[in-house]
């Protein structure tokens, strides 16, 4: 894709209000054009099909099929067509326990509370977009916390003590919300040296990125 080429973006929600208000937001971007919308997670799938958008917006909770199922087969139908995904962000709120979490490991590329303001939105399509995860370090100890605090607490991973001691504190410091930038500051390291310790990290936790390194971190209590 060229510089010049705008992101396409498409939206996935059941109020018609909400659609039209994100539709306005996104139109108005130059860098951006509005791919199209859909309803539940059954449209959805069939409006990725048709117009193969950059990015989607999905909402959880919908009738017919929710947003889970949704980013699960249109993640799936790409695997399988061996063609890249559209990066799904997830739209939502703080009430959802862990329907976030688990849309992130079905494969989205992060969260945005609906109540986001829009260049946080405008923002979050544009990172997703270049390949990055969208976290809203706000939203994220309480969104977990709300689940995590009625399960008992599981056994640390086997898989976790193959990271060095280094790459566990950058670890935890990264599934806190900081950025590379500030995790160097903390550790006196380099940005480049950072990058280097959470990719090597994400691969020898089998995860796909960032995102998906917090729920890890709060589903297995490794974060404080």
């Amino acid at each position: 894709m060229s510089p010049s080429t705008p992101i396409r973006v498409a939206l996935v929600d059941d109020q018609a209000l909400f659609r039209a208000g994100i539709r306005m937001v996104v139109s108005s971007q130059p860098d951006l054009e509005f791919a199209g919308e859909a309803g539940n997670g059954r449209e959805a799938i069939a409006l990725v099909a048709s117009t193969q958008p950059d990015v989607v917006l999905m909402d959880i909770r919908m009738p017919v099929m929710n947003g889970i199922e949704a980013t699960e087969s249109i993640i799936a139908d790409a695997v399988a067509r061996a063609v890249d995904p559209p990066r799904i962000i997830v739209l939502t709120t703080f009430d959802l326990d862990e329907s976030a979490a688990r849309a992130i490991r079905g494969g989205a590329s992060g969260f945005v509370l609906k109540d986001a303001d829009p260049e946080f939105l405008l923002a979050a399509i544009r990172t997703v977009h270049a390949g990055n995860a969208v976290i809203a370090p706000s939203a994220t100890r309480e969104l977990f916390e709300h689940f995590d605090a009625r399960a008992a607490r599981p056994p640390e991973p086997p898989v976790f003590a193959t990271l060095t001691s280094r790459e566990k504190e950058i670890f935890r410091l990264a599934a806190k919300g900081l950025s590379n930038a500030e995790i160097a500051g903390a550790e006196f390291l380099s940005e480049a040296t950072v990058k280097t310790h959470i990719s090597r990290t994400l691969a020898k936790l089998g995860l796909r990125d960032r995102v998906q390194l917090v729920v890890f971190a709060f589903e297995y209590h490794l974060v404080d």
